[in-house]
């Protein structure tokens, strides 16, 4: 077990009627092991990108608390939680995002950018960008790009560290069912090589790719 999150819950302040405070996650227990694709799906507003983004070290919850390899990851400082998302985690956010003012190639590598040296992983970024399918745009600004190409090089960007995490929040979206399948191909091989992978996605397909499968529905977290 590589992550695990205890009685952790998110709560967001938004007076009606009836309530003062919107529970997007409910109290619950989480935890994702080496070499398994762990699935969730579920409604759009369900809570499934909330969960994630806290399991990430990237939202706060509310209450309770997200350790990783047994550091409590929101006990730690910025700088360190920032070091150990760089050096451990892998981030595919919705939508789609780049710096605009970089190159493909340069997107892919800015996570090395941030703490070490970018030349030693040419080599691997380009081969990351020929297995989601997009090695001839390495030299192309975004601007230039689709949104399933933008996409697919934030798949290439989350894996150019080897984190020991993968988070993919609807990765597929915009692709095209070939695109599609070699991606979430793409993430399970990962997760053989070691790697945790928690997979957020409505793609049905997805399902014969994970070994383990939740469901969000109202913010609770159902087997």
């Amino acid at each position: 077990m590589i992550l695990k999150a205890e009685s952790i819950s998110k709560k967001y302040y938004r007076p009606t009627k009836n309530a003062s405070h919107f529970e997007a996650v409910k109290s619950l227990d989480f935890s994702l092991e080496e070499g398994k694709v762990t699935e969730i799906t579920g409604r759009s507003g369900s809570g499934k990108s909330t969960l994630l983004y806290m399991l990430a070290g990237l939202l706060k919850p509310s209450s309770g608390k997200v350790f990783l390899d047994g550091k409590d990851l929101y006990s730690l400082t910025d700088e360190e939680l920032s070091r150990l998302r760089n050096e451990k985690i892998g981030v595919i956010p919705q939508g789609q995002t780049g710096l605009f003012a970089l190159t493909v190639l340069e997107n892919v590598l800015a996570p090395a950018a941030i703490y070490g040296e970018t030349s030693s992983l040419e080599s691997r970024a380009k081969e990351l960008l020929s297995l989601v399918g997009i090695a001839d745009l390495a030299d192309s600004k975004m601007t230039e790009l689709s949104g399933g190409e933008m996409r697919r090089m934030a798949i290439a960007r989350a894996l150019i560290l080897d984190p020991e995490i993968i988070f993919a929040d609807e990765p597929t979206d915009d692709l095209d069912d070939e695109n599609t399948k070699n991606v979430l191909e793409l993430l399970q091989k990962t997760a053989r090589s070691g790697k945790s992978v928690l997979l957020v996605t409505h793609e049905a397909s997805a399902e014969q790719y994970a070994d383990k499968i939740y469901r969000m529905d109202a913010g609770s977290l159902l087997k």
